[in-house]
């Protein structure tokens, strides 16, 4: 399984809004931006602005992808919940699909707020949501949500998010659901997917259930009637 290209599988999907609420938080004037949870640069090697850009991921690995496909940030290794900047040193500070995966979603936001000026997280999803269709491939959103569980992620953080921006003490501008919808992928990015599910659910799932329904998802996109839908939430703010 390549995980930066799962990375930029989920960066693709944001894409269109990260650029709208960049310029709605003022990307253009600002001077520096960091990003919590950065992993291998799949986003942070996007970003095109002349401020300081700065990431940092907890695990060294990611890190040492990102220091190629971000060339001109400065990384560090650290805790969200513990960033280690002084206050308000940043004009943004954002994250991507990382608040599910963290212990303290909320003190993960404080820090966030704490060090930012503005804070944005993009994207993060509710499972207990998840549309597939057609329904011989519900098992499958189930198996996912577990498999997702056990590897330490709330699926169902996305429903809190404007919550804990509030508990936060984050002054919301904006949030909402956006829609990443799996009937349209092309057949690299099912097969993309279709690594990460078979890594996840390796071991607990037997093999021949996962390729039952690898081959009945293939067969349903093929003709056209695959639905994936994971209802995806975003917020935005100012401290």
């Amino acid at each position: 399984m390549n995980g930066h290209a799962r990375y930029l599988q989920q960066a693709a999907w944001t894409r269109g809004l990260r650029t709208y609420l960049f310029d709605k938080a003022g990307l253009a004037e600002a001077q520096r931006v960091l990003e919590v949870g950065c992993g291998t640069g799949a986003v942070l090697g996007e970003i095109h602005t002349p401020a300081a850009l700065h990431g940092l991921d907890l695990e060294p690995e990611p890190l040492a992808q990102c220091r190629i496909h971000a060339v001109s940030a400065s990384l560090t290794q650290g805790d969200a919940h513990f960033l280690p900047y002084p206050n308000r040193c940043f004009d943004i500070v954002y994250c991507h699909f990382l608040l599910l995966w963290v212990e303290n979603p909320l003190q993960a936001v404080r820090e966030m707020a704490r060090v930012g000026r503005a804070v944005i997280a993009f994207a993060e999803p509710d499972y207990s949501q998840r549309v597939d269709e057609p329904p011989a491939l519900r098992p499958l959103g189930a198996w996912q949500t577990e498999a997702l569980k056990r590897k330490g992620a709330n699926p169902f953080f996305g429903a809190r998010l404007a919550e804990t921006f509030y508990q936060a003490g984050i002054r919301l501008e904006e949030t909402g659901p956006i829609q990443t919808s799996g009937g349209k992928r092309t057949a690299e990015e099912w097969e993309n997917e279709w690594a990460v599910m078979e890594s996840d659910l390796s071991g607990w799932i037997a093999d021949e259930d996962i390729q039952k329904m690898k081959t009945l998802d293939e067969q349903a996109r093929r003709r056209g009637r695959r639905v994936l839908r994971v209802p995806t939430y975003f917020a935005w703010g100012k401290t």
